[in-house]
């Protein structure tokens, strides 16, 4: 091969392209990339919205865990694909300027968190367990929360933080 020559480019027979829109935090958002594309990953590497944790990635620890049009996903289990259209919300797009989500508030008021890895993914979830109506007790909200693993084992100032949240929210 003479210097003038282009190399040979390889291609990924498996990489087909997406190009997606969807709504993230209130901002309209737009993707065209590989379609294997998990939803936390287009989150944390190119909207550049970190706080939603990649734990496990295989769906079993709930670090991970954000809204899709109001309902709890696992962003590691959910193509990017699958959000076009969507409405998407992030830990970050909870707060109203500079006043807390309710939930977050109970966090910080019952000490629900320690190295507060898990805690984004926690907040979400219970966000969403209060919008489904899953917190008429203690057994129920640690139930419906069970997706989410703290390795701390701040359990119950967790649920103690839900269930204060829910009194405040309803």
């Amino acid at each position: 091969m003479s210097t003038d020559e282009e190399p040979a480019v390889e291609s990924d027979p498996f990489s087909a392209q997406v190009t997606i829109s969807l709504s993230v935090n209130g901002n309209e958002e737009h993707f065209h990339g590989d379609a294997r594309t998990t939803v936390l990953d287009l989150l944390r590497e190119v909207f550049g919205l970190t706080g939603t944790k990649k734990g496990c990635n295989r769906g079993e620890c709930g670090a991970c865990t954000l809204l899709v049009d109001g309902a709890r996903v696992n962003a590691c289990m959910m193509l990017a694909a699958s959000a076009d259209g969507r409405v998407v919300t992030t830990i970050e797009g909870l707060a109203t300027g500079n006043e807390l989500h309710p939930v977050q508030r109970a966090f910080i008021d019952h000490d629900a968190f320690q190295c507060g890895f898990c805690t984004a993914g926690q907040i979400m979830s219970a966000v969403g367990c209060i919008r489904e109506g899953r917190t008429t007790s203690d057994e129920e909200i640690r139930e419906w929360m069970s997706g989410n693993i703290c390795r701390c084992s701040a359990y119950p100032q967790i649920a103690a933080a839900v269930a204060a949240a829910a009194k405040e929210t309803v």
